[in-house]
């Protein structure tokens, strides 16, 4: 395979993978920009395609932050995106991913001296940002090479919602940018002007579960979105197909997102999948894009 750094052209693009297909996207939208892509892959959680995809690819241990700075900078990266989620669970499958799910002294430090005392995401996420910076790798807004699969202010189903609909949302959406500022979480879902289930530390894939259950009746609005001070260098909100499908289970009709802040994973599939179930996504101005 070709390295990065061999040939002409724009800086090659650094990847750091997790699970799922945002990280196929990324490499997709940079092809098409003209970047080259150049990734580490985290063990056991990548996608088997995507070593094919890039320009350059090594797999590299989870808690092995030392070794994807090290990987990056031999392939000619100095700006990288972070994206995928990350199964633990997976780390355990064989002796070879217990080896390299072992954090290195970076890891370490990072744990028990940067985030001793705060170990929220958002803390987490700058410890790691400011150690990868340290070692020549500066990672960079996620969003920035896939801007097609943004929500996008206004209907973007077939279906628009419902006056019922619109009500919830007008009642619903300036409250959510309140609680989105204090930073409690991503998601809440609310019906005839109530809401019914507010996201915290258990994702929105729960909280859409938890709705459905004390909303066995159905016809309720989910809003999604990002606080004003997100940090797009990770962890973006995020749906698709497998969230919209799980939302129509329980009992949702009407999807709310923040226009510009949450990604829409393979959007034209997704919003393929809310028409066939006939659920109405609509984009709304956000908080953190000011759009």
């Amino acid at each position: 395979m070709t390295r990065c750094t061999s040939q002409r052209g724009p800086e090659p693009l650094g990847l750091i993978a997790g699970q799922g297909r945002l990280p196929a996207l990324v490499i997709e939208g940079a092809h098409s920009m003209g970047r080259r892509v150049c990734a580490v892959g985290l063990a056991g959680q990548f996608l088997p395609e995507l070593p094919s995809m890039c320009d350059e690819f090594h797999e590299v241990g989870l808690f092995r932050i030392a070794s994807w700075a090290r990987r990056l900078r031999r392939m000619g990266v100095r700006e990288a995106v972070m994206v995928g989620r990350v199964d633990k669970s997976q780390l355990m499958h064989s002796n070879r991913r217990l080896w390299q799910s072992m954090p290195d002294h970076r890891a370490l430090w990072l744990w028990y001296r940067r985030l001793r005392h705060d170990r929220r995401s958002a803390a987490v996420l700058g410890a790691l940002c400011d150690e990868l910076g340290s070692m020549g790798i500066t990672l960079i807004d996620s969003t920035m090479p896939i801007p097609d699969h943004m929500a996008t202010v206004g209907v973007m189903t077939r279906r628009p919602p419902s006056a019922a609909e619109h009500a919830d949302m007008d009642f619903a959406w300036p409250l959510f940018q309140q609680m989105l500022m204090l930073g409690v979480g991503q998601s809440i879902a609310v019906r005839e002007r109530d809401v019914i289930a507010v996201e915290a530390v258990e994702g929105t894939d729960r909280m859409i579960e938890r709705a459905g259950q004390l909303c066995p009746r159905g016809g309720w609005t989910l809003c999604k979105g990002a606080s004003a001070d997100h940090d797009r260098r990770a962890d973006v909100p995020t749906i698709g197909e497998s969230t919209i499908r799980l939302a129509h289970r329980a009992g949702c009709r009407c999807i709310a997102l923040a226009s510009g802040d949450v990604i829409l994973v393979d959007r034209p599939q997704t919003l393929a999948v809310a028409d066939e179930l006939g659920l109405a996504v609509v984009g709304l101005p956000g908080v953190a894009s000011g759009r």
